[in-house]
């Protein structure tokens, strides 16, 4: 009986309980789930601006060529005929090798020549057979070819006129090929040119249809507040680094009286005609926390779509934006898109 009173007062409870409480199943309100609400904004027709595209970058200042000139094979340094800082002329002597090995050679082709023209002779009166006569002539070629050899790796002439950068022996040194300059390599004297000189600029992957050869470029020096330099694009990379999603533009540089130094940092400015391209409102382009993504958003029916951008030309309060998710006729949100999220929904404000 006791647990019979238990089971009936519960059973009451329940029915008390079921009476004052709304029947969920039939309250529309209470199934509703709670909708995020319209952020408002403003919007504006995007359209392309022609504008004068010009590029800048900073560099450094290169030899146009740059040489580490030493020997073919290991040896004592005879005499070096240079300094640093010596200018040179092509073809200028640089340093003698030792020349002991040069002058064997010498005699043995000289013997050569001797017993070839004898066995010439013979072979003319058919009293030599015409393979003693191609073996001779083998060995002929092949010692002179090693004097010529020897001949341009002992005495080492200047390739090009430049300046002597770089002296690492003196006069009666060994040279064993170990390395002795700065970049790791191996060399006796280093020779740079450095009229013309060159910077190397590695552009954004988004202007490669744009820099051509013979393309002007002004360089300038902080050094030099008043100098303005013309350079010429001469070599144009023709891959691009899929790490940096940049090239490398070579820009020839004059080197007007000799005023600009390799290592030097300079400003390249290239000019690259005039594009038509999207300018907008500075603050309507965001930037990722913590990185360097540039985005801005769209309506696209009501909704906030998020588009990352690369940002281009800045003119004043406007900013150059480039993205292929672009085009004109998007709506792009000039206000509220601070508090925007991707695929928030939109109120457009007047």
């Amino acid at each position: 009986m006791k647990y019979l009173r238990t089971i009936q007062a519960i059973l009451a409870g329940g029915l008390i309980l079921t009476a004052c409480s709304p029947n969920m199943a039939n309250d529309p309100a209470a199934a509703t789930v709670t909708e995020k609400a319209a952020v408002p904004v403003r919007v504006e027709t995007l359209s392309k601006t022609k504008i004068s595209r010009t590029i800048d970058y900073t560099a450094t200042v290169l030899p146009y060529e740059e040489v580490n000139m030493a020997p073919a094979t290991s040896g004592r340094i005879e005499k070096i005929y240079v300094e640093n800082g010596d200018r040179v002329s092509k073809g200028d002597q640089l340093f003698l090798m030792d020349r002991s090995q040069l002058y064997q050679l010498k005699l043995q082709l000289a013997s050569l020549a001797k017993d070839l023209s004898r066995l010439d002779t013979l072979l003319a009166t058919g009293s030599a057979k015409q393979q003693q006569y191609d073996q001779l002539k083998t060995q002929y070629d092949v010692t002179k070819t090693n004097v010529d050899f020897m001949e341009e790796n002992t005495l080492l002439k200047a390739p090009f006129s430049g300046i002597i950068t770089g002296k690492y022996f003196e006069d009666g040194e060994m040279y064993s090929g170990t390395p002795t300059t700065a970049t790791g390599r191996s060399a006796v004297v280093t020779l740079m040119q450095i009229n013309p000189l060159k910077v190397e600029v590695a552009v954004s992957e988004q202007y490669y249809p744009l820099v051509k050869r013979g393309m002007k470029a002004t360089v300038t020096a902080d050094v030099y507040k008043d100098q303005v330099f013309t350079g010429t694009v001469f070599r144009k990379a023709p891959t691009v680094s899929s790490a940096t999603r940049t090239f490398i533009a070579e820009i020839e540089l004059p080197n007007r009286n000799d005023l600009l130094k390799p290592g030097m940092f300079v400003r390249v400015s290239m000019d690259l005609g005039e594009v038509e391209t999207f300018v907008v409102p500075a603050a309507s382009v965001l930037m990722q926390e913590g990185t360097n993504i540039r985005y801005v958003f769209t309506e696209d029916q009501g909704i906030a779509k998020r588009i990352e951008v690369i940002i281009g030309k800045r003119f004043d309060d406007q900013l150059e934006i480039i993205s292929d998710n672009l085009s004109e006729g998007s709506r792009l949100v000039t206000e509220g898109q601070s508090k925007l999220l991707n695929g928030d929904k939109l109120e457009m404000i007047q």
